[in-house]
């Protein structure tokens, strides 16, 4: 039985193979934790783009989108705190020379205990059936209760040793957890320290201090510092948002697990303006909006959850992550929090200029509070393909690789296919491939048999193939076939535009 650490090979594998995601700089070895898309990955990212710019900023009359730059004023990074506080606990094994976030190998940790939780929940389920109440057996279960409060009382002791920025009641709880290296197995640690993630380079022809500015860790700070333009300029009326999709840089510790953690990625982010006081209606609003946004991809409810922080951040009164089961478990995928009037009024204090808004229904002037909604573009990426990367058993006993991707991110939506490269046939699918390049993203395919090009569309997730055949010539039909079910449909060339129109329309999943 594979493992899920066999199942995300497969899935590098693949994505390498068939042009989705290519180690950066691999004819020099590669650059750890960068990595390049390639021309499908390219498409099925600037599809996700899309698709979150349509659901968010599109389908709501009071969120608009920027587009702010990478590089910022150096006191930007002073007021939001990430000179002082951007930082992850290190510590490395003396064994392995391998580093590591002291707080990830606690989480680790707790959910190794998690999972043995779940499986005598699953022992309950097959034992008990539909007479199962979940949530009496975890109540009264004494393994469940014994877990839970291992898990407890971890959690309180890390959250008090992160508050009161005790590195060294990190280090006692990692060693009392006896917590292993990974690879060395060995529990042979150095003190925990403080690692700041901010990439520093310098700008201008001096290379002083003075003209030392940062790749931007995150894009929300863009947003906070260009809040007032947008308000203005669009005349936006509380509450209101504003979204943006861009790169970000952080020079993580750990940066493993394929596109999950890298040290350059892409987020999509909004951050909504409210009015003080409302900010926690808000933020149970957004929680629910974007789960039911990442719903709508197709992917089961079952590989979602909500994960509420221990230990809040400096701006933030609320926080969740909304997770996702990737092949090396729940990880987060996107973060929901209520970051209070804390950025803004921090720039307002560094900049000197007054960064609040004149509420004409209640005749007041404030600094609004913020919600913000901030997913990883890359995670993302890898969360719908982990999804979609299925194995099937056919009935011929032969086997087939699909990735079963939501058909309107699918990188091509239609590859067109002559039967043969002779008797008329590659001139009639390029007119074929005419009638619909200016609407989707086509694939043009004559080479192998037909079996072989079918499973090479499969494999990229083309969710139609159109064959052109000799009946073609005679009564301008052709063969659509479908990814999932492969059934195969005879039908007028005239009528192909309005039925990919009616299977691609997003208009069901958007509303």
């Amino acid at each position: 039985m594979a493992t899920k650490e066999d199942n995300l090979k497969a899935i590098i594998s693949h994505a390498k193979e068939y042009g989705f995601v290519f180690q950066s700089s691999e004819i020099y070895d590669g650059l750890s934790a960068v990595y390049d898309y390639g021309q499908m990955g390219a498409e099925l990212k600037k599809n996700i783009k899309e698709y979150w710019w349509k659901a968010m900023v599109n389908m709501h009359e009071n969120i608009v989108g920027i587009d702010s730059a990478i590089f910022m004023h150096p006191t930007t990074w002073k007021a939001s705190g990430h000179v002082d506080a951007f930082s992850d606990p290190l510590i490395d094994n003396k064994d392995s020379k391998k580093r590591y976030r002291a707080d990830v190998l606690i989480e680790e940790h707790i959910e190794k205990i998690r999972l043995k939780i779940e499986k005598d929940v699953a022992k309950g389920i097959k034992r008990f059936g539909d007479d199962f109440d979940e949530e009496q057996f975890k109540a009264t279960n004494p393994n469940v209760l014994r877990n839970q409060t291992k898990i407890d009382d971890i959690n309180a002791r890390f959250k008090a040793a992160m508050d009161d920025d005790n590195l060294t009641g990190i280090k006692i709880l990692i060693k009392d957890l006896e917590i292993a290296c990974p690879v060395s197995g060995s529990k042979n640690w150095t003190d925990v320290k403080q690692f700041n993630l901010m990439f520093s380079t310098e700008i201008g022809a001096v290379a002083d201090s003075a003209n030392t500015i940062y790749l931007r860790p995150e894009t929300a700070q863009g947003i906070f510092v260009n809040y007032l333009n947008v308000q203005k300029s669009g005349r936006m009326k509380i509450p209101f948002g504003i979204a943006q999709i861009g790169k970000a840089f952080r020079n993580e510790i750990v940066a493993r697990q394929f596109i999950f953690r890298m040290r350059e990625f892409e987020q999509m982010e909004m951050q909504f303006f409210v009015r003080p006081g409302e900010e926690m209606k808000w933020y149970e609003y957004w929680k629910e909006a974007r789960l039911k946004w990442h719903l709508s991809l197709g992917i089961s409810k079952e590989n979602y959850r909500f994960h509420d922080h221990v230990k809040l951040a400096h701006y933030a009164n609320a926080a969740t992550d909304i997770e996702f089961n990737f092949p090396m478990g729940f990880k987060e995928l996107e973060g929901i929090h209520s970051r209070t009037d804390f950025d803004l009024k921090q720039h307002e204090k560094f900049s000197g200029k007054k960064l609040q808004y004149f509420d004409p229904e209640i005749n007041e002037s404030y600094v609004p509070f913020v919600v913000e909604t901030s997913v990883g573009l890359d995670r993302t990426f890898l969360a719908i393909l982990s999804a979609a990367f299925t194995e099937e058993k056919l009935d011929n006993d032969t086997s087939r690789i699909v990735l079963k991707l939501p058909i309107f991110l699918a990188p091509v939506k239609v590859a067109i296919m002559p039967l043969t490269r002779k008797d008329g046939l590659p001139e009639k699918a390029r007119d074929v491939l005419d009638l619909l390049k200016f609407d989707y993203n086509c694939q043009y395919d004559e080479k192998d048999s037909p079996g072989k090009r079918y499973r090479r569309q499969d494999a990229i997730g083309t969710p139609y193939c159109v064959m052109i055949d000799h009946q073609t010539l005679e009564d301008n039909t052709v063969t659509i076939r479908d990814r999932d079910t492969m059934e195969q449909e005879r039908v007028v060339i005239t009528k192909i535009e309005a039925i990919l129109k009616n299977k691609l329309d997003i208009r069901e999943v958007l509303s």
